[in-house]
């Protein structure tokens, strides 16, 4: 029997029994949907965390009071009692260290912003040192970024981003302008370029200012994230932690063979860890699908034993005719196929628009691959194979006068 006609019949086959192919279905379905959906998602969880620590660039080496990383509340306990990162120890990093490339520290608060009548809340309120805008590759679009000169004297400057400008500082040039950040006064002298949203949440609603005039503003009574950039990778980031370890021992007073008393990692190393993370998450949800298609194929199985016998009378005709054995197999494994495949094809739909939907409601990055579509439609087709040899063989083996008996 011709493959395109095996096809026809199939459909024919389908289409005559809509709801038992609907019902047939959910489950390859949710399946494939769900690989799709959590493929989708953590390929842009991933792009996400590539292109932030990219901001930073990956030879950057952060130096904190803690790890970006722990595992249990004991270690945050143990961690919270260690001497808070300060900016002596910024200064002295940039005496001390011959390696390093670049040094900046920053810290964050969160605040408000008033110009007039206009005004923002929980801005991202940032203390930046005049070589913060470098290290973080801040693309600043419109005036300049800080001097050294104003990072030294707690000069009232700032750079602000694309949502400050839109709803604080109205129509006109930016430049210039005052705005008052917790009450202080600054002078607008740069703009960021835009970031979007992320999460639902708006990238661009921040005031950078000096280092030394947020410490002013808001106190010196927490820990400072230093930045060092080492300028290359690999044996060199390692000689500028070698020395960057140093440094803080001995400004610490730690005898040999004592802990670190502070951390010092690496983007790169940060950015591994969230991907092995995503990785792993993925990995069980898939895992999770997996099963879910194995209920679906063996549903498409128990769906052809149905049909097979429903069909009995048909098949034994189609012998009695001179229809071969793998003629009534080849029709029967195409229908089988063709239902998960088609239960693939939905799935796929679903999982994209699922995926996109939570983009639209959140802003939580998505990045659909082909090759992630192809394989669920590969495996989803192979699975209805798969589950459809055992009726299809039960098909083909009907003694064709059996057949033409049972329903007389």
């Amino acid at each position: 029997m011709p493959i395109g006609e095996a096809f026809k019949l199939a459909l024919q086959s389908l289409w005559a029994n809509k709801m038992r192919s609907i019902l047939t279905l959910i489950g390859m379905v949710i399946a494939v949907a769900a690989v799709i959906t959590v493929v989708t998602l953590v390929n842009g969880a991933k792009g996400f965390v590539t292109t932030k620590i990219n901001t930073y660039g990956a030879a950057v080496i952060t130096v904190s009071k803690m790890p970006q990383t722990f595992m249990t509340i004991a270690e945050f306990v143990e961690f919270q009692k260690r001497k808070d990162v300060t900016y002596d120890d910024y200064r002295a990093i940039v005496d001390l260290c011959q390696t390093c490339a670049a040094v900046g520290a920053q810290r964050d608060s969160t605040g408000k912003v008033v110009r007039g009548s206009q005004s923002t809340t929980d801005t991202d309120i940032r203390g930046w040192t005049w070589t913060m805008p470098p290290i973080s590759n801040l693309n600043i679009v419109l005036g300049r970024s800080f001097t050294e000169m104003e990072d030294q004297h707690s000069a009232h400057v700032a750079i602000v981003g694309s949502d400050i400008v839109d709803n604080v500082l109205g129509a006109g040039d930016p430049l210039g302008k005052e705005i008052r950040v917790d009450g202080a006064s600054y002078t607008v002298i740069g703009v960021g370029e835009s970031q979007g949203k992320m999460f639902g949440r708006s990238m661009d609603n921040w005031v950078a200012i000096p280092l030394t005039s947020f410490l002013e503003a808001y106190g010196s009574n927490q820990s400072l994230q230093i930045l060092v950039d080492s300028g290359s990778g690999g044996a060199v980031m390692e000689a500028v932690s070698d020395d960057l370890r140093t440094i803080l021992r001995t400004r610490r007073h730690l005898a040999p063979g004592a802990p670190d008393a502070f951390s010092i990692d690496s983007s790169a190393t940060f950015g591994n860890l969230l991907v092995s993370i995503l990785d792993n998450f993925g990995a069980v949800v898939i895992a999770i699908a997996a099963v879910t298609l194995v209920i679906g194929g063996i549903v498409i199985m128990n769906i052809m034993m149905v049909t097979v016998t429903e069909r009995t009378r048909e098949i034994g005709v189609r012998k009695a005719l001179g229809a071969r054995r793998r003629d009534i197999r080849l029709q029967f494994l195409i229908e089988s196929a063709l239902l998960a495949a088609l239960g693939g094809l939905i799935g796929v739909v679903f999982g994209i628009t699922l995926a996109k939907l939570l983009t639209l409601a959140i802003s939580f990055p998505t990045i659909v691959t082909l090759w992630s579509v192809l394989v669920a439609l590969f495996v989803a087709t192979a699975v209805g194979l798969f589950f459809g040899i055992y009726p299809a063989h039960k098909a083909s083996a009907l003694d064709p006068i059996t057949a033409l008996r049972a329903e007389l």
